[in-house]
């Protein structure tokens, strides 16, 4: 069955012009739930309508939540405080964070509650905050080790304390954060171990919970205590996302041009805008990069680490293993569709064989894209240097980022699109 695609034409003169990405995907899903578990009205500017975000709303919508939508980058969000049992299951898409964050935080609701997603999240791992929630006495049942979840929650935790491996995410650790300040006595959650997903993630979590009235104290490095002070009603502004900006960044280095994204990079609160500093080296990134505390951004640098002056190799970022898709073999499967022996894994590294010669060469690829939003960005990159690539379902991208191609167009940037229908 043939799919739909654009083929990039590489432009012949250096991207400039002004481009402003959309809200950050990471702070606006969990605006969106902490305006669901706060009594009153939220207003949220600056927030992302996409594919994720969209999901959060529906399922709050389906919980008794109001939630408006007066212009393209706004949320208005009216709640009691409680997420209501709903009558049909939850459907989230491939929405990660909806899926995570709701699951911890129904487990305070009252009723039967049902989290699922599309084929790719029925694969992703929700295994450990499962069992976390398990141990503080939730009725809750994931049976595959990934969505769906079934819930039966009673409105309380049983006990205050929470140990919590979040080595594949830091999103378990998120999840408990925000539905902790809920409870009704001081709430502690500590690492199993010293690994966790991006760190960064967390400070975006307590800043946000913060904003809502939150009260959290860190006694050390790997635990945290909440407060159980329920969430006020606010007005709150999310910045850009920054692992969209990774993507203009990489536009700017490639062409050597200006792309004024509106934000400095340095402005920027999101673990991902790190990697400003990495691509602002190419051609000469550095011969090993650990992506553990940026992993989204890492296609992107991938990407671009096939036109660097020295390979590169990748380390820290065997999570990406588990995000909408197998991110490592995604990147060095499409690396390799354009030229054999560009990439290669070894172990959970990605070590890509950089060859600045790359550029201007006809090498046709159709890249799949794995129904990832970040493979089909981020590969458009290499669209930018060589001929006839090709990327396959760029719809896609609507998970966080609907207006990409139409933002590369406004660079200038031509586009091929075929629709077989």
């Amino acid at each position: 069955m043939k799919t739909d695609s654009v083929t990039i034409l590489p432009p012949t003169h250096a991207l400039t012009g002004k481009v402003s990405p959309p809200g950050s995907k990471s702070i606006t899903n969990r605006a969106l739930l902490l305006a669901g578990l706060a009594k009153g009205t939220s207003r949220l500017t600056g927030a992302l309508k996409s594919d994720d975000t969209r999901y959060m709303a529906e399922a709050l919508r389906q919980m008794g939540v109001t939630v408006d939508e007066p212009d393209a980058t706004t949320f208005v969000v009216t709640s009691t405080g409680e997420l209501k049992s709903p009558a049909e299951a939850l459907f989230l898409g491939n929405a990660g964070t909806a899926t995570r964050f709701l699951t911890a935080a129904l487990a305070l609701g009252k009723g039967r509650y049902i989290v699922d997603g599309d084929e790719h999240m029925r694969k992703r791992p929700i295994k450990p905050l499962v069992e976390a929630l398990q141990s503080l006495g939730v009725a809750i049942a994931a049976p595959s080790g990934c969505p769906p979840v079934a819930i039966d929650a009673n409105g309380a935790f049983k006990k205050n304390h929470v140990v919590i491996d979040a080595g594949l995410s830091s999103q378990y650790v998120s999840a408990l954060q925000m539905a902790a300040a809920c409870g009704s006595e001081p709430f502690t959650i500590e690492l199993a171990g010293a690994d966790i997903g991006a760190r960064g993630y967390i400070d975006l979590t307590l800043s946000a919970m913060r904003a809502f009235g939150a009260k959290v104290e860190q006694p050390t490095p790997s635990s945290w205590v909440i407060q159980p002070t329920g969430y006020t009603a606010t007005d709150f502004h999310i910045e850009p996302d920054a692992s969209a900006a990774t993507y203009l960044w990489g536009a700017e280095v490639l062409t050597k041009g200006q792309i004024d994204i509106g934000t400095p990079s340095d402005a920027f609160t999101q673990p991902d805008a790190k990697a400003y500093d990495v691509i602002a080296q190419f051609p000469n990134m550095p011969a090993v990069i650990d992506g553990s505390q940026m992993q989204d951004a890492i296609p992107t640098i991938a990407v671009l680490a096939a036109f660097n002056a020295t390979p590169v190799r990748f380390v820290g970022i065997e999570n990406l293993r588990v995000k909408e898709c197998d991110r490592i073999r995604a990147v060095s499967t499409g690396l390799n569709n354009i030229r054999e022996g560009l990439a290669r894994e070894e172990g959970d590294d990605l070590l890509v064989f950089s060859d600045p010669a790359l550029a201007g060469q006809s090498l046709p690829a159709e890249i799949d894209t794995f129904a990832d939003h970040r493979i089909a960005m981020s590969f458009a990159l290499a669209g930018l240097k060589i001929r006839d690539i090709t990327i396959l379902d760029p719809g896609c991208v609507a998970k966080t980022y609907p207006g990409y191609w139409d933002a590369l167009a406004s660079l200038g940037v031509e586009l091929v699109r075929n629709d077989p229908k």
